[in-house]
């Protein structure tokens, strides 16, 4: 070797360590002219490494030589004489294991892992694994650590090299698992278990044994790390705990209570320090997520519940951005409540409620108020005939003696709103004044309002008695408040203005002069959060006020959000996107002329790569883990080398701050998924405007489907199926006719044709690798909406694949839906969290949209569904679970019509069992479900009639303080009893039933029934007029409700034509009945 070339290149490495920014310019661009395009500098830099007297040259020599033995795929080691290849790696292991620096010595390992990915898959350093062994179990300490940890980086690279060896590593690390005197083998050793667990398949019976072995010793480790506040080894030992939590294979399967038990004592003991403890907990909140079968099978919940208590009771950091336990234990319990079933998860913490509610200690109701607050989301259906027992604790948590109890009283009943619209917009009159008298408190006004904007956007009509003093009081608010509060006080009055609607329009002109200061505020932070609300809500004005009411503001408006854009926020850029959208939903075609200008930014915003895009080596589900918390799940990802001469950056030297390696940008992924959101709204409402953008649009959004983050792939789903639709109607395509024949003969522009093959087949392979239930659960519901939009067509090469998809989910066997410890002959539990009937119920809409598509054609395929949807009707299933498969197999009959006919008894069997149900939401399904069986089926019901007519009568007494689901029970009944008397007049006991059916009119919640209610009204006045002379005036009162022109349309233009003639015969009966009725105006002719 030329020693003038090494000293040559070791002078430049000295030049390159100097803080001089000119001389390590210099000295970068002349190491790699000069140097590293030569071969030789390999074994130039070992020698550096061996000889150097400075630990920073040898430390860059290391980085640097490990990069060229990588060039190239190892092509350029491979340039390397072998004569001088063998003596490096004869001298690097020992120089590892001599190596005094800790960061030179993990650097040169890294080296002889690099150099063992060329050489070990090829046989050609034998020598290499028996040194490691050896040397790992050394006396030496400082070579133990050595030997394990160059082990460690050469598994990393190349551990499917080493398969064969996995049982003789076991039992190496199961000794340096309880090594006696290093803690840096025992962590390094438990990271080493983390790369290997990764290789292990789940018919590697005895290799899954043999790591499950090992886990009490790792979790001994993890446990001993944190006691010895070793934050960097903790950090990296949670990593690999995440790791395993997140393997398709049951590796910690038989481990998770005892898991629980050590993660929550970590995250509970105050004598740790804080960041530690948040670690611990975050592995605890991937515990209940990804293992939640065995958490659920070990009734894990209440226990946990009890030890995240006290946690969720600690102080709370200032700043919302700060990690805290008491955060993550409150995170903690909301993953339970949404992934749990809600019986293990409410019951649970409600005695631990009512237990902390009554505690001296305000830090304890606060606390508690907090955890009943992030529950409401996973438990909504199950709390609501409890909450006549929640509501008295949230009233007192308003009135507290403490402005935190407050404060948190507040956070609850935003959440109770969100998820219990009806339940909060009911209490509106106990909970207004009590919100209201929080917002003048200088103590609690920020929370307050919060909960005021939630509350608002609840209430409808309800507002009105309450909007002068709200907007009096907000308004002034707007002038005095801290920038902070004057945020949430503008949201808020966004809110009342989507509540009052017109209502608003007093006061509208007067709110614009108060928040044009906001639109122009130029700073970052709190004026830039300030200016994206006022945004928001001044496009929640546009549509509560009406385009023409709007016009004046319109053109300016589109200018403070395109600046909005330009600002370099991308919370503002959101801002901007849902106000393009609600714009355009407001303005329609008039929209357009912004489209070029529009249209790019969202484009643009897509297309933008989010700061610290995740390494390639990660998976969709390693990637979404990351975006969640921050950090990543596994510290075994090596950012590999393109020999080019870059830098790169080693994860030892980072010291565990995975955080700044994976700085996944979660503001401009959301503001992404609104950007894609936004393109299918636009696409709908400015119609053949947006054409000239449709195809760039669509070729976009195709490629976000595969976006880690999933609330992007969910927006893209949705626009991608808008856009199909929009496009279709805008085709002016002939009625399509049901049926199989129809996919492939129906007319169908050749266009949209096209734009279906862009589009489904990349929504169907999404689907594949789908693990995200929100995300499938939209792309069902997309389908549905679009398989009734457009017809059979759709379904041209797909039906087998959307009908499999429904299949999959109704047998809760989509990938969303597996969880790796439970067997695959295993029947998924009856008892599922509230998420899971989402899920279902969005797989039974498009069941129903393939058999409105098919027709009669669906009838074999009915066999198939038919017991997959009744089996979600059990007393022992949830309300929407139940409620939802009788509603499917409703919407099914109405599409199959006369092809129900071989169903129709089990299927009336069924709905008996539905009509007495105990809720009224199942009631009013299953009222819908036989009257359309009745009016359908070609079997005779009329022998059932009296049967269904009895079962049928509760639903008729219904008080005026009833629930509104026990009036739309009551509205579907009557339509029932409609289908009824139109399929068999003469099978009614008329007498008996006129009066009550009559009684119940006009119908006042599910509009749709008056279509087969007003059928058998025209159909008896046509067949037996005699019958409706008692209740002439009832009905004329009934008619006069139904036509009048300053309510919202009820009937639609078939019927009120059908009425209207009705009317005009029964005048010329008699006159002046029609005149006293208030109806002589629609008598045709005057």
């Amino acid at each position: 070797m030329d020693p003038n070339f090494v000293q040559g290149l070791h002078d430049l490495l000295v030049q390159s360590t100097a803080n001089d920014t000119v001389q390590l310019k210099a000295a970068t661009s002349q190491l790699n002219q000069q140097y590293y395009k030569n071969a030789a500098c390999i074994p130039a830099l070992a020698s550096i490494i061996a000889s150097s007297p400075s630990e920073s040259v040898r430390q860059l020599a290391a980085v640097e030589m490990r990069k060229r033995v990588m060039a190239n795929s190892g092509d350029f080691w491979l340039q390397v004489p072998q004569s001088d290849r063998e003596q490096m790696k004869a001298k690097l292991p020992e120089l590892t294991l001599s190596e005094s620096n800790n960061l030179v010595r993990h650097s040169t390992a890294r080296v002889v892992a690099a150099i063992a990915t060329i050489e070990i898959p090829t046989g050609t350093w034998p020598q290499l694994l028996p040194f490691l062994e050896h040397t790992a179990t050394s006396p030496q300490a400082s070579h133990r650590e050595v030997g394990v940890f160059v082990l460690y980086a050469v598994l990393e690279n190349i551990i499917e090299a080493f398969q064969d060896h996995l049982q003789s590593f076991f039992k190496l690390f199961e000794s340096l698992l309880n090594d006696p005197e290093s803690a840096e083998v025992r962590v390094t050793t438990v990271r080493c278990l983390g790369v290997i667990a990764q290789y292990i398949d789940a018919d590697d019976k005895a290799d899954l044994k043999s790591f499950q072995a090992l886990l009490p010793g790792m979790i001994n480790v993890i446990g001993q790390t944190v006691e010895a506040g070793n934050e960097a080894g903790a950090r990296q030992l949670f990593d690999v705990l995440e790791t395993l939590l997140i393997l398709e294979i049951p590796i910690l399967s038989n481990h998770i209570p005892q898991l629980a038990q050590f993660l929550l004592q970590c995250g509970g003991n105050r004598n740790y320090d804080s960041d530690l403890r948040v670690l611990a907990l975050n592995a605890l909140n991937w515990t209940v997520e990804y293992k939640k079968s065995k958490v659920q099978s070990n009734n894990l919940a209440p226990a946990i519940l009890e030890g995240l208590m006290p946690i969720a009771c600690e102080e709370e950091p200032e700043d919302v951005d700060d990690e805290a336990p008491s955060r993550s234990a409150l995170r903690i319990i909301d993953t339970l409540a949404t992934s749990l079933p809600p019986s293990q998860v409410f019951p649970a913490l409600r005695t631990l409620l009512q237990q902390y509610f009554g505690s001296p200690d305000p830090a304890n109701r606060r606390g508690a108020m907090l955890a009943l607050g992030v529950s409401v989301e996973g438990c909504s259906e199950f709390m609501t005939p409890h909450m006549s027992q929640v509501w008295p604790v949230i009233d007192a948590g308003l009135q507290d003696g403490d402005a935190t109890v407050r404060k948190a009283s507040c956070v609850a009943v935003s959440c109770l709103c969100e998820w219990l619209e009806e339940l909060c917009a009911a209490r509106h009159s106990v909970l207004v004044p009590a919100i209201m008298a929080l917002v003048s408190d200088p103590a609690t006004q920020r929370s307050a309002c919060t909960a005021l904007d939630a509350l608002l956007e609840i209430m409808q009509d309800s507002i009105d008695q309450y909007l002068s003093l709200i907007m009096q009081h907000l308004t002034g608010l707007l002038e005095t408040a801290p920038m902070p509060v004057k945020a949430v006080v503008t949201g808020a009055i966004g809110s009342a203005a989507h509540a009052s609607k017109e209502g608003f329009l007093p006061y509208f002109q007067p709110t614009m002069e108060h928040l044009k200061h906001f639109l122009v505020l130029q700073g970052e932070g709190e004026e830039s959060e300030l200016r994206g609300i006022t945004m928001d809500a001044v496009g929640t004005f546009a549509e509560a006020v009406g385009k023409d009411v709007f016009r004046p503001y319109f053109a300016d408006m589109m200018k403070q959000a395109f600046q909005g854009i330009e600002m370099g926020s991308a919370r503002l850029r959101e801002c901007s996107f849902l106000f393009f959208g609600v714009m355009a939903r407001v303005f329609e075609e008039e929209f357009s002329p912004y489209l070029p200008n529009v249209v790019p930014a969202l484009i643009a915003s897509c297309e933008q790569a989010e700061h610290g895009q995740e390494p390639q080596s990660l998976t969709n589900k390693e990637a979404a883990v990351a975006f969640g918390t921050g950090t990543s799940p596994t510290n075994a990802i090596v950012i590999q080398d393109t020999g080019n001469g870059t830098a790169e950056v080693e994860i030892e030297d980072l010291d565990g701050d995975l955080d700044k390696m994976l700085d996944v940008n979660s503001a401009i992924a959301v503001e992404k998924e609104i950007a894609a959101d936004t393109i299918g709204a636009i696409f709908a409402a400015t119609k053949t405007h947006f054409l000239p953008y449709v195809e760039q649009c669509t070729l976009e959004l195709v490629s976000q489907l595969t976006h880690y983050y999933e609330g992007i792939r969910k927006s893209a789903t949705e626009s991608l199926l808008e856009i199909v639709r929009t496009f279709y109607e805008l085709s002016n395509a002939p009625e399509w006719e049901p049926g199989m024949a129809s996919i492939t003969t129906q007319q169908i522009d050749l266009n949209v044709k096209q734009l279906i093959g862009h589009v489904l087949p990349p929504l169907l392979e999404m689907y594949d690798s789908e693990d995200n239930k929100t995300v499938v659960a939209s792309l069902c519901v997309g389908l549905a909406q679009t398989l009734n939009v457009v017809g059979p067509a759709f379904l041209d090469g797909k039906l087998e694949d959307i009908s499999a998809m429904a299949v999959q989910i109704l047998e809760q066997k989509a990938l969303c839906q597996q969880d790796p410890d439970q067997d695959e002959t295993e029947e998924a539990p009856e008892d599922q969290a509230e998420y899971e009937s989402v899920l279902v119920s969005s797989a039974g809409d498009l069941v129903a949209a393939l058999a409105n598509t098919l027709g009669a054609d669906f009838a074999p395929a009915f066999g198939k569904f038919f017991p997959l949807i009744a089996k979600y009707y059990k007393k022992s299933r949830s309300l929407s679970e139940r409620s939802s498969a009788i509603g499917c197999l409703a919407e099914i009959i109405g599409g199959m019509k006369t092809a129900v006919n071989d169903w129709t008894h089990p299927l009336i069997e069924l709905f008996y069992k539905a009509l007495s149900d105990d809720e009224p939401e199942v009631q009013s399904n299953a009222a819908f479900a036989a009257g359309l069986l009745v009016e359908h089926s070609g079997v005779d019901l009329s022998p059932q009639y009296l049967h269904i007519l009895a079962a049928l009568r509760p639903f008729f007494v219904v008080a005026p303080d009833a629930p509104s689901q026990k009036f739309n029970a009551r509205d579907n009944a009557c339509g029932a009893v409609g289908r009824l008397l139109v399929k068999n007049t003469a099978a009614v006991p008329l007498d008996q039933v006129l009066p009550i059916f009559v009684g119940a009119l006009p119908l006042k919640h599910d509009y749709l029934e008056n279509r087969p209610v007003f059928r058998a009204i025209f159909h008896l006045f046509r067949n037996s007029p005699q019958v409706f002379v008692p209740y002439m005036d009832q009905l004329l009162s009934v008619f006069a409700t139904v036509l009048d022109p300053s309510a919202p349309d009820q009937i639609g233009d078939e019927i009120r034509g059908e009425l209207i003639n009705l009317i005009g015969a029964l005048n010329a009966e008699d006159p002046g009945r029609i005149q006293a009725a208030g109806l002589a105006i629609f008598v045709p002719g005057n």
